[in-house]
């Protein structure tokens, strides 16, 4: 056992093979709930003695994914009100050691997930000399519900509360408080790109790394007003801090489900504002698009898959069910002229179903493009693409959303990722994209040229267990969305 100091007491933490310390569940702010609910987080309390930190504390309530994704997408539930907690993995549990630091911001819609899932284990990172930080922080109506007299995006104040934390603690168990880098993934990412503008986040971290989302998903507070509206009226409350407070979990993260399903159902702009094409009634409210400049002052590292929307449309089993009609109508939604777009997408991929179009074109506006957007807008940032095709669905679930992630962690041996990686994944590829990202944590630099220009290099993470760097990928696709937000 390791015992290391922190500003709020002393911790324990456990011993791991290969050198690595790990330190769980410790809290940087108080539990969010009584008179702290719907309010901006509060520090921790002290406390005396060794605070025993081998076991992870609670996570963020939340409702389990629905069928099929709860059997595909690697997912916690620990019981327990002190949920604001995050876990360290360190080869050097000592002050001083000035180690490069990487705080790892979970995905899961604003409403799922946790830090603590086995599949996001930094005991990789730490071997390969990084110390790795994950957390949990407030999710669904808790984290993202606009209600009136409390402040707005409260789950984005617990990362940022979650920051101060590493920055005053992290040199006790061997990080540089000034060699940050913040990764996330989906939701995660999307955190990033709203923090990337965001003041209070300024000097927090040096480096970013944003997977699968960028700055483009948000809600301006008109459409959060709605949610909020429509939440209120399914529960049969007032849409009040005070009643939504009183409602029990039990009942409102099923009905936080619901509503979901509601906007899935009928994704009428008129109804739900942004979040009728962003299918997601809980995210950052925000005025309006707001991109960082040149100036940012933070290196980027960005990037999607290949076949994002597959995930939401194979195992649906949507995929091929998909009718003419509805593609148009979509494409159409996303800013397109599908006259003009849809023989451009069909081109680049001959014999394709409605299905397998609107998968690519979804791709392009939910990850492709506000990856490209976020890149030509700070000169120097990175890009990348995953394009390995997972064998599962036979075949069908391609290089879909989440897939990079047991390569990222370089953990393809985590039961948790077999859904989604099926037999045989290939270890070289987590090798090569691992250590990019070990890499541009350290130096700011994953390996291959940045973004722009001419050639708007992107590495991609290939088939072939190997990464490619390739000059304007897909260049007639992206063209199509020159002046599209």
């Amino acid at each position: 056992m390791t015992v290391c100091g922190t500003r709020q007491g002393a911790v324990r933490g456990r011993a791991l093979p290969g050198g690595v310390t790990s330190f769980l569940g410790i809290p940087y702010a108080a539990p969010p709930f009584g008179a702290l609910r719907f309010r901006e987080p509060a520090p921790p309390e002290p406390w005396t003695g060794v605070r025993d930190a081998t076991a992870h504390g609670p996570t963020a309530p939340h409702a389990p994914y629905a069928p099929p994704f709860d059997a595909l997408i690697p997912e916690n539930d620990i019981p327990g009100e002190d949920c604001l907690n995050l876990n360290i993995w360190t080869p050097a549990p000592e002050p001083g050691a000035g180690l490069p630091v990487m705080v790892w911001l979970h995905g899961g819609a604003f409403t799922n997930g946790s830090g603590s899932a086995s599949a996001y284990d930094g005991g990789t990172f730490a071997r390969d000399g990084v110390v790795c930080v994950t957390l949990n922080y407030r999710l669904g109506a808790d984290g993202f519900l606009r209600v009136s007299g409390r402040p707005d995006n409260r789950g984005l104040l617990d990362q940022l509360a979650a920051l101060r934390w590493i920055r005053d603690n992290i040199d006790s168990f061997g990080g540089d408080p000034d060699q940050v880098t913040v990764f996330g993934e989906s939701a995660g990412a999307m955190s990033i790109g709203t923090l990337l503008t965001t003041e209070a986040a300024r000097g927090l971290f040096r480096r970013a790394i944003l997977q699968s989302g960028a700055c483009h998903h948000f809600l301006r507070p008109s459409s959060a007003a709605r949610i909020t509206a429509r939440l209120a009226e399914k529960l049969g409350i007032e849409p009040t801090a005070a009643a939504f407070a009183a409602v029990p979990l039990p009942d409102l993260l099923p009905a936080q489900a619901e509503l979901r399903g509601e906007v899935n159902a009928d994704p009428d702009p008129a109804r739900w504002g942004e979040a009728a094409l962003n299918m997601m009634p809980f995210e950052p409210v925000r005025p309006g698009l707001d991109l960082p400049g040149p100036d940012l002052g933070v290196d980027l590292l960005i990037g999607s898959n290949r076949e994002e929307y597959r995930l939401f449309l194979v195992p649906t089993e949507r995929l091929h069910v998909v009718p003419e009609a509805a593609l148009h109508a979509v494409t159409a939604a996303y800013g397109l002229d599908p006259a003009e777009a849809l023989p451009v997408y069909r081109a680049g991929r001959p014999g394709a179903t409605p299905g397998e179009l609107l998968e690519a074109v979804a791709t392009d506006w939910f990850y492709r493009l506000p990856a490209v957007r976020l890149a030509e807008s700070v000169p120097g940032s990175y890009l990348y693409e995953f394009a390995w095709r997972s064998p599962r669905f036979g075949g069908e679930l391609g290089a879909c959303h989440a897939l990079e992630l047991p390569f990222v962690f370089d953990r393809l041996d985590d039961p948790s990722y077999a859904p989604m990686v099926g037999d045989h994944p290939p270890q070289g590829l987590a090798d090569a994209m691992h250590a990019a990202w070990v890499s541009f944590a350290r130096t700011g630099d994953p390996g291959w040229k940045a973004y722009g220009g001419v050639t708007r290099t992107t590495m991609v993470f290939t088939d072939a267990s190997e990464a490619t760097p390739v000059d304007d990928p897909r260049a007639r696709e992206r063209l199509l969305w020159e002046g599209v937000r």
